[in-house]
């Protein structure tokens, strides 16, 4: 497999596993098999022109693109399995990192890479047990007659969910404790993050270069946009990759005009204050 870690602002990170050499064989597990059967009975809704099932699809697809991305990121990367890991360990090569340089500075990679798969381990844990204790509750709602059991349906996928984001993030852990990382400056990252974009002028560099003449503000700035995920899944070839950027560009984009409406709204109650104050 290989990781990938994509900037998507001055402040945050997404990362993403590739499956490498995926190799297939005649054992499905039972988890597998009831993945692929949810997978098509949701296509095949989301094909409907209306009903009830076309509505679910809808409204599920909206709560879908609402799970936070870094959930999805960590989901991308496979369990940790007895046999994969003795693979790993017994393999001499590293898994590889690639990222960006002139945005992500090399001697940072470890750094995030344990940010990332460590910041939300106890977040999954306790909503994974939650979605679980919730299960029995909604239970009774399945006899009610004509629609399915969604609250409980919903559960098990936020349950599963939670699992995979947990499942990942350990597998993180383990690649960074018996240090099975090598970090991959990636030139096609380099060559599309720097499209109509400054790099980030070497905090440690005191001496004025022509990239610290633009000055880095504090304030939390997009590095990509909307129109760059697809650009970005196809000079890499992986398809899928499109969907997870799309995903993260626009929660980053939308937390960010929340933060800064609030703050607008923070200066002007400020200004009537202190209006008031002088009269």
């Amino acid at each position: 497999m290989r990781l990938y870690l994509l900037p998507i602002s001055t402040r945050r990170t997404l990362i993403y596993c590739q499956r490498l050499n995926v190799t297939t064989t005649n054992e499905v597990s039972l988890l597998d098999k009831t993945t692929t059967k949810a997978n098509k009975l949701w296509n095949s809704w989301e094909k409907k022109d209306s009903g009830w099932q076309k509505k679910v699809v809808e409204f599920g697809n909206k709560a879908l693109k609402r799970i936070p991305y870094e959930e999805w990121g960590l989901k991308s990367v496979p369990p940790l399995s007895k046999r994969r890991q003795e693979e790993e360990l017994s393999d001499k090569e590293k898994v590889e990192v690639s990222f960006p340089s002139t945005f992500l500075p090399r001697e940072r990679v470890l750094e995030i890479l344990e940010i990332l798969g460590t910041e939300r381990k106890q977040l999954h844990k306790t909503r994974l047990w939650g979605s679980i204790i919730g299960m029995p509750i909604v239970a009774p709602f399945a006899l009610v007659p004509i629609i399915p059991n969604l609250p409980f349906f919903y559960l098990c996928f936020r349950a599963y969910s939670h699992w995979k984001a947990l499942a990942g993030s350990k597998h993180i852990e383990f690649l960074l404790k018996q240090n099975l990382i090598a970090a991959k400056p990636s030139k096609i990252l380099d060559e599309l993050y720097l499209r109509n974009k400054i790099p980030f002028p070497d905090p440690r560099c005191t001496t004025p270069t022509k990239s610290s003449k633009s000055k880095v503000s504090n304030v939390e700035t997009m590095l990509l946009h909307a129109s760059d995920g697809k650009r970005i899944a196809k000079a890499l070839d992986i398809p899928e990759l499109q969907m997870e950027l799309d995903r993260a560009v626009w929660q980053v984009e939308n937390d960010l005009e929340a933060k800064r409406k609030l703050g607008e709204e923070k200066e002007q109650l400020g200004r009537s204050e202190e209006k008031g104050k002088k009269k």
